[in-house]
């Protein structure tokens, strides 16, 4: 990770200041300025931030292997990738990554130990230190080629070949680890120096002549559970030796026909059984190595005239466990019949006579069993057997009958269904969150186990931080997940599916209503979320938007309230106008009744155009039948986008609702549209292009110029006079439903460059498109156009393959929607309530609201929607909007305080919670500014500030030249506000406001697919998050702050644990020599018996395990200095701690010493029965 690099900051502002010096008449401030209009004091700076990984949640991607420490219930999974997850009890996870992204093949505890040994599938063995919050490598291990072995008869000598590991075993309590490689030998790891030992077991030597050929790779590796001194060694063609470790030679050799996948010891050391490739299972005699004792295929056919059952899948697993009382278990995976086609994966379990097939969801990739007792040697009585699938984990009850699994507590489920989007929202208001709960605990499944967890180990962290925070993920199946992430736990609060308000095909062939997308046409791709209100608006990929309120009672909906909504471009002038005239586009205005012919519960009848085209259809049929809605969100008005002439609706780029105003808007490259959700009417119906009116910079061809259009509401201003315009510009109904209004030709727009003429705009856009064409990488246009369903996750294409630039100025998308009660227009005196608009080329253009007064008359006035003349420009697209205040401090947008909408107040009690929000006037000259507010906008390319009414540019910063940005949000961190931004080539950035002064640049993570791209976003107090894996969230903090505090809020992965005593021997095993034989392995391993191994076989490396706490990137020199000085101040402060305490013992000593003497003297003279 590269380190913010101080000096170019400071070169820049340097030059920045001279720049700006020389010319005293700059439009704008450059950073570090403060104009003479601003009194803003900026607390943050760089020593603030610091960037670090805090905790990654949800399911190991890709996993690989398993392990389980029995004592310290800890649970250990690794991944294709090399990294490692440790679970404990819910609430203390961790994640570890190993320096190489090879796969993890195994993993072993050293049980209660604090330490975890991983195999990798490059050759390397490494030692993981648990004892500390963060673990780390102590050790690592790398094994070289090895020279393969000759001998009479067998495959001779060759090159060197390499030492692949296939298989480890490590004992219990014992420090030396066993070693399996693909060429068949045994090598030993001593892992508290971690060096090989001298003892080497050949497997020439192992097989001797029991086998002409090479037996291939190790598969197995086991000691005998009642002798350490004989150690199982299982190769892959079939055959086991029965190694004596003093001895050092093969005491039995076992064989058979197919090959061994996976062996099982009975805790008595007389039998063990063996797994097969054609889905048998062999039960072995130790001292009868001619043939097995048992041979059965639980899943065949059994031919009844006594030939061999027919061959089945291999059996991948084997565990054999026994009870105190009772049958013992024999539990494996695979193994199922080839004639069961479609069959899902199983786990099988054998108890007595009864075999119980469990059924999964996903592949088996590992499964293991809790035991009672970590000792082999003793009775295991299983009570639990964890089950790694491909994408779950599952844990199945062995204690009761059916075998039930337990719930999981772990936030494993994100990617149930893909995960399309995501939000996060730190600082909550403090009742959301048990509001969720409340709503949520009803949907909890029934028939899990009633027992608790069984992986329990670990604490909980000390952490400080006790702020409400909460993550919503949209997924794919149109459902959408509340988790509480407050303290960087993750928890599931609260479920919802969109879907539920579409009709459903009945079969899959039937796909009428699925036009834009052939898979997921539910799928999430916007979320507008105000947790205040706890109004809710989604946006999905089939152009369908769905308002959601929040209520505590059920209801049931007779009819579901749907608007359609024909939005299209379209321009009807083709020829594009002279350079020196301004045209005047025609747009209609409706009232409050404008839209109810589109306001219905079903798809519009007119399914073809005149043409035979498809038109007027939505790409989703509205549910006909009535909907329960259960208490949660229940949607309260759909509207869907229909098809024109053929046409399909294009995807929402940006959604944004207000409950104050009652308001929903989203837009995407055809236009925007606002809808009243209170009347359930359609408010503005516009293209982009007709935002701008005659104010439009661009001269634009029509792609596809349409005949008829519908009857859409759009931009009013209300001191202009009814107008009647020409027939070009009209739509087929609003003579008779709408008076159509023009944009008044005296707004003038401000573009903020100082140019004279539409000439030098053209240039402007002329030059703005080279620029455009020069950049390499993804647009954020086409990160919107194309965020779903993309099966090519690179982002090699070029900015200007994805849309031509001729297209781009025609398909102006909307990229930014926000509302305010900001000053609209210069010559404004008061703030008003207002839409902002950003757009893909850079413009943002400003709406007026006029809104009806609350109470009844809200319910049936209508909103009146208004052009301001405002317009603004930025280089790249529009990403974020923010206000604000003259202190410097966010203003949030007007929102009301959430109440049950099912239950009917008093009309005084409505009436006053309706004053609670502003009403908007009409501008007056006799009121007074009261106060001066600032605009931030921030842009692909550069962040402007833009003080208002007056709508100067008081400070700009371009934040970058070669890359884009990809998100961008206004967050609060440290009573403070700041922008932060992730950039396309990986870097973190954060800038002070209002003055845009760079206070962080990381590169952290550099874009390599389409996921963090569209789920990455910031939130307040220092906290951000993406979507690392199609499973797994990544939690990131760039406050120093919370990086400071985060190994306090870690939780404890290792507590200390008694061992339990080992199993008693009884007196007559002790006395006749029965029970556990133990081994002196030290004596047989170490260096002064085996020697050494040859340091061309394997290289230690040694790791940074004791490092406790290893923190992020520095964010530049300062951050270093200040970490410095903190930790000489720790220094001094345990030193002056180590003073103190001395000083207390010397003192302690002398006190002593004193009362020592008193009692001496006082007890001189007494005789002894004085006493």
């Amino acid at each position: 990770m590269k380190k913010f690099n101080i000096r170019k900051v400071l070169d820049g502002l340097t030059a920045a200041a001279a720049a700006s010096a020389s010319s005293s008449s700059s439009s704008s401030q450059q950073p570090g300025q403060r104009p003479a209009d601003s009194d803003i004091v900026e607390s943050l700076c760089s020593e603030h931030f610091q960037l670090c990984k805090t905790v990654r949640h949800g399911f190991p991607y890709q996993p690989s292997a398993m392990a389980f420490d029995p004592v310290q219930k800890i649970l250990a999974i690794g991944t294709q990738t090399g990294s490692l997850r440790l679970f404990g009890r819910p609430g203390v996870e961790c994640y570890c990554q190993h320096d190489s992204s090879a796969g993890v093949i195994q993993l072993q505890f050293l049980i209660n130990e604090g330490a975890l040994v991983s195999a990798l599938a490059d050759d390397t063995l490494h030692l993981w230190n648990l004892r500390q919050k963060r673990p780390a490598i102590l050790h690592s291990l790398k094994f070289n080629k090895e020279r393969p072995t000759g001998a009479v008869g067998r495959e001779g000598g060759g090159g060197a070949t390499p030492n692949r590991i296939t298989f480890c075993h490590l004992p219990f309590q014992s420090k030396w680890l066993y070693v399996g490689t693909e060429r068949g030998n045994v090598h030993i790891v001593n892992v508290e120096s971690f060096t090989l030992s001298g003892y080497v077991i050949m497997w020439n030597k192992a097989i001797e002549l029991s086998s002409k050929s090479h037996p291939g790779l190790i598969v197995h590796i086991s000691d005998n559970p009642m002798d350490e001194g004989k150690l199982l060694i299982g190769f892959e063609s079939g055959t086991l030796v029965l190694w004596d470790l003093k001895s050092k030679k093969g005491e039995y050799r076992y064989s058979y026909d197919e090959a061994i996948h996976s062996v099982a010891w009975h805790h008595e050391g007389k039998q063990f059984v063996c797994s097969h490739s054609d889905g048998s299972l062999t039960v072995w005699n130790v001292r009868s190595p001619i043939k097995p004792a048992q041979i059965i295929t639980p899943h065949a056919k059994q031919p009844k005239d006594g030939k061999k059952p027919e061959s089945c899948k291999p059996i991948l697993k084997v565990e054999y466990r026994t009870c105190k009382s009772g049958d013992p278990f024999i539990i494996f995976s695979g193994g199922l019949s080839y004639d069961t086609v479609g069959r899902r994966p199983c786990l099988t379990v054998m108890h007595g006579k009864s075999t119980a097939v469990l059924e999964m969801d996903y592949p088996i990739v590992d499964f293991l069993t809790l035991c009672e007792t970590p000792y082999p040697s003793d009775f295991q009585d299983p009570f639990a057997v964890v089950v790694l699938l491909e994408k779950d984990l599952v844990v199945v009850d062995l204690g009761q009958n059916g075998y039930p699994i337990f719930e999981n507590p772990y936030p494993l489920d994100i990617h149930e269904s893909p995960v399309t989007c995501c939000e996060y929202f730190a600082d909550c208001p403090v009742d959301l969150i048990p509001a969720l709960y409340s709503v949520g605990a009803k949907q909890k499944r029934q028939g899990y186990s009633k027992k608790e967890w069984p992986i329990n180990g670990g604490n909980w962290g000390l952490g400080t931080q006790s702020y409400p925070e909460i993550i919503i993920t949209g997924h794919a199946d149109g459902s959408l997940k509340f988790w509480d992430a407050s303290a960087i736990t993750l928890q599931v609060l609260y479920k919802m599916k969109t879907s539920k308000v579409f009709e459903k095909s009945r079969n899959k062939e039937e796909k009428p209503y699925t036009d834009i997308v052939d898979e997921d046409p539910y799928a999430i791709q916007i979320i507008s979320w105000c947790p205040e209100s706890r109004m809710l608006c989604v946006a999905g990929v089939s152009a369908h938007v769905i308002v959601y309120k929040f209520s505590k009672q059920e209801v049931t909906t007779e009819v579901i309230q749907m608007l359609e909504i024909r939005l299209h471009y379209e321009i009807n002038d083709l020829e594009s106008p002279e350079t020196d005239q301004i045209s005047t586009v025609g747009i209609s205005c409706q009232g409050s009744n404008s839209q109810t012919a589109n306001s219905q519960s079903h798809p519009s009848t007119s399914s073809t155009s005149s043409d035979g085209l498809r038109d007027n259809v939505p790409c989703l049929k509205i549910r006909s039948t009535p909907l329960k809605q259960v208490a949660g969100y229940q949607a309260e008005v759909v509207i869907q986008l229909v098809w024109v002439n053929g046409e399909p609706p294009q995807q929402i780029t940006s959604l944004a609702v207000n409950s104050s105003y009652g308001l929903l808007v989203f837009g995407n490259c055809n236009g925007i549209a606002m809808v009243d959700y209170i009347q359930k009417t359609i408010l503005l119906n516009l293209g982009t292009i007709e935002l701008y009116g005659s104010n439009d910079p661009y001269q634009r061809q029509p792609k596809s110029p349409r005949k008829t259009r519908q009857a859409s509401g759009g931009l009013c201003d209300i001191n202009e006079s009814s107008t009647v315009l020409d027939d070009r510009c009209k739509s087929p109904t609003s003579a008779k439903m709408s008076r159509k209004l023009s944009l008044p030709t005296e707004l003038k727009p401000d573009l903020e460059l100082g140019f004279e003429s539409k000439n030098k705009v053209q240039g402007l856009n002329h030059h703005l498109e080279k620029r455009q064409l020069k950049n390499d990488g993804w647009s954020i246009t086409s990160l919107y156009m194309h965020f779903t369903h993309v099966k090519d996750n690179s982002f090699s294409r070029s900015r200007s393959s994805s849309v031509t630039s001729i297209d781009k100025e025609s398909r102006e998308a909307i990229t930014a929607l926000h509302f305010s009660e900001t000053y609209t227009r210069k010559a404004d005196t008061c703030t008003s309530p207002c839409l902002w608009v950003g757009t893909t080329l850079g413009t943002v253009l400003v709406i007026v609201l006029n809104l009806p007064p609350g109470g009844e008359q809200r319910l049936t006035q209508p909103v009146i929607v208004s052009p301001s003349g405002t317009i603004l420009r930025l280089k790249g697209a529009i990403l974020r909007m923010a206000f604000l205040d003259t202190t410097g401090s966010i203003i949030h947008p007007a929102h009301d305080p959430w109440k049950e909408p099912n239950i009917q107040e008093e009309k005084d009690e409505k009436d006053k919670c309706r004053k609670l929000r502003p009403v908007s006037v009409s501008p007056s000259s006799s009121q007074e500014i009261s106060e001066t507010q600032y605009a931030v906008i921030c842009s692909e390319k550069q962040a402007k500030v833009i003080s208002l009414p007056s709508q100067n540019c008081v400070y700009k910063h371009n934040i970058t030249e070669t890359s884009f940005v990809l998100r961008a949000d206004i967050v609060g961190l440290n009573g403070s506000t700041c922008l932060a931004c992730f950039c396309a080539n990986g870097h973190i950035m954060t800038f002070s406001l209002p003055s845009v002064r760079p206070l962080l640049d990381v590169n952290y993570l550099p874009l390599t697919d389409m996921r963090i791209a569209r789920t990455f976003c910031f939130t307040n107090n220092g906290q951000a998050l993406y979507l690392v894996s199609p499973t797994e969230i990544q939690r990131i903090t760039y406050s120093q702050g919370t990086c400071e505090n985060l190994q306090e809020m870690l939780g404890e992965l290792f507590t200390p644990v008694e061992t339990p005593d080992a199993p008693n021997r009884g007196f007559f095993k002790g006395l006749f020599g029965g029970g556990a034989q133990s081994l002196d392995r030290e004596e047989l391993f170490g260096e002064s018996v085996a020697g050494k191994a040859s340091r061309s076989l394997a290289q230690h490396i040694p790791g940074t395990g004791g490092i406790e706490g290893v923190k992020g990137a520095a964010s530049g020199v300062a951050g270093e200095l200040a970490r410095a000085r903190i930790a000489l101040d720790e220094r001094g402060q345990k030193l002056s701690e180590l003073e103190e305490r001395t000083a207390a013992m010397l003192y302690s000593a002398d006190t002593f010493s004193k009362h020592a003497h008193e009692m001496m003297l006082k007890c001189k003279d007494k005789k002894w029965y004085q006493f």
